[in-house]
């Protein structure tokens, strides 16, 4: 599974880095969370620098892409040029989007009427575009899901392992990363907001 974790200028770093380190924690079954972006660098929120793994392209042929949010993304949602270079296929790829991602998800048409999640800045702009806005972490519907607020990266991590690979290798990539001593409660509670939003479960925000 190759996943693209896009990534713009003045981008949050906690949406980047906590979706692709727990990605990352199925390397050993051919997994792979790149950086994906459309300039060779690209600097955070609060300046720190990185250069990308992949040019913004790559999101066209990776399996799975993940949306970043930034205090920029209203100036990328507006640039026609920058969202034509985004061709995604929810057809055939999983697509999940945070905070002010989904506010591009939305520009790139692939949300629709659906209700969706986003960071509280960013609803009213994701209002506008449309799109209705639930109180919620995290929704899925189908192959697309939106995510609520920084922490929430956590959840998108885990629906795409569970959807990609399996319900047991998100409760693993989680309970590496939840604190000692809070383990189960950390994947419990994870398990619990993605798992509606799986093959064979009904969805609890429909």
């Amino acid at each position: 599974m190759q996943i693209a974790v896009l990534t713009f200028d003045g981008f949050n770093e906690l949406d980047s880095f906590v979706a692709a380190a727990i990605l990352n924690r199925l390397k050993g079954k051919g997994w792979a969370a790149h950086i994906t972006s459309p300039e060779p660098e690209v600097t955070s929120m609060n300046g720190v620098s990185v250069r990308r793994q992949k040019p913004l392209e790559f999101a066209a042929e990776a399996d799975a892409v993940l949306i970043g949010s930034g205090i920029r993304t209203r100036d990328f949602a507006a640039d026609s040029a920058l969202l034509a270079r985004i061709r995604l296929d929810p057809a055939r790829q999983l697509i999940g989007a945070q905070c002010s991602g989904t506010l591009l998800l939305a520009k790139l048409g692939l949300i629709g009427e659906l209700p969706a999640c986003t960071d509280l800045t960013t609803k009213p702009w994701v209002l506008e575009a449309g799109v209705r806005v639930i109180d919620a972490p995290f929704v899925a519907h189908g192959n697309v899901a939106t995510a609520g607020g920084c922490l929430a990266a956590q959840y998108l991590a885990s629906w795409m392992i569970a959807r990609g690979a399996s319900l047991r290798d998100a409760e693993e990539a989680m309970h590496y990363v939840a604190p000692v001593g809070e383990k189960s409660a950390y994947v419990e509670r994870a398990l619990a907001v993605v798992r509606p939003f799986l093959p064979g479960s009904e969805s609890l925000a429909a």
